[in-house]
């Protein structure tokens, strides 16, 4: 996490300490001021946890922290008030944010989450600004945080549009194409796709040109690909290498691949996926920082909820 923020979300937590401390209190003995200040201290301290393990991981410290108050009273301090008793504001706020940051945590855990396409890698079928949909239960029902498969339900294909924690730094979720499954050998070589020694149908639909950053304006050759039924759109730019050598890290299971002039073979380990952007010149993949563990995948998108910039967008299905 950057300082700046760290200092944001500290002040903020302060800031609700104080206002929380020195609010006036009406005649129930809470206040406007007392209740932003809950808001303030929970925003901080979400905000501070942010920056050292994933959105879930957070989500569930506070659901346990809320949750523990929550039962504390219910099942002991509230049988001992005298009845009409006032309520302290350290009990009642906590046992009020219970129950919604509760439905939120099971919403987020088990079937959908949001996400927003934060870069051009999945053009052209995703664009900066979506806001898309994730299907939580996709690949079964997991356990929270650490994300093991608790009831089977569905499994990954390929083609699928997946989400998952980037491998590099779990706290950040990508989103990409799922091209290699557990034990396929996926090679990518003068821009031509294949698996299992299998060639991708990939045919021309002629030039494609997108603004980037509203900067540039990018040219590229539009693909229609199919894998196993599924199909979708690629992009590539025709003059550029299939990738860039100096990008490849050393990742656990680089002896899996080889890397030549023209492309790359790799082949998948068991119990990880190899992914690939569709905008195959712009994007940072598994050419470059390897496989992703089943535990790392949060869920397959499905749907473009909302695009400030673009309202047709909005209730696109996601191929």
């Amino acid at each position: 996490m950057g300082s700046n923020l760290v200092w944001i979300w500290s002040v903020l937590a302060i800031v609700g300490v104080m206002l929380i401390l020195f609010s006036g209190k009406d005649a129930d003995g809470k206040s406007a001021s007392t209740e932003w200040g809950y808001l303030a201290v929970l925003g901080g301290c979400f905000g501070l946890l942010s920056g050292y393990m994933t959105f879930s991981a957070v989500m569930l410290i506070i659901v346990l922290v809320t949750g523990s108050i929550w039962a504390l009273d219910k099942f002991m301090l509230a049988r001992r008030r005298e009845p009409g008793a006032m309520v302290p504001h350290y009990i009642d706020f906590p046992r009020g944010f219970f129950p919604i940051i509760a439905v939120v945590f099971v919403l987020r855990s088990f079937l959908v989450e949001p996400f927003q396409i934060p870069s051009s890698s999945m053009r052209p079928g995703l664009i900066v600004g979506d806001f898309i949909l994730v299907n939580k239960f996709s690949y079964g029902l997991r356990v929270p945080v650490l994300n093991n498969v608790l009831v089977p339900v569905g499994k990954v294909a390929h083609g699928d549009v997946v989400v998952f924690n980037y491998p590099e730094d779990e706290k950040v979720n990508f989103i990409k194409r799922v091209i290699g499954l557990p034990g396929d050998v996926v090679s990518y070589r003068d821009k031509q796709l294949a698996i299992n020694g299998k060639p991708v149908a990939h045919v021309s639909q002629g030039e494609h040109q997108y603004l980037e950053k509203g900067l540039m304006m990018v040219q590229t050759q539009q693909y229609q690909e199919n894998i196993e039924g599924k199909t979708f759109r690629t992009l590539v730019v025709p003059e550029a290498p299939s990738y860039m050598p100096q990008g490849v890290r050393q990742f656990t299971g680089r002896e899996n691949c080889e890397y030549v002039e023209n492309g790359f073979t790799c082949k998948v380990p068991a119990g990880q996926y190899f992914m690939m952007g569709d905008n195959r010149d712009n994007s940072e993949d598994s050419r470059y920082w390897g496989f992703v563990e089943d535990r790392l995948l949060v869920g397959k998108a499905f749907l473009v909820w909302m695009n400030f910039s673009d309202l047709s967008r909005i209730g696109s299905r996601i191929h």
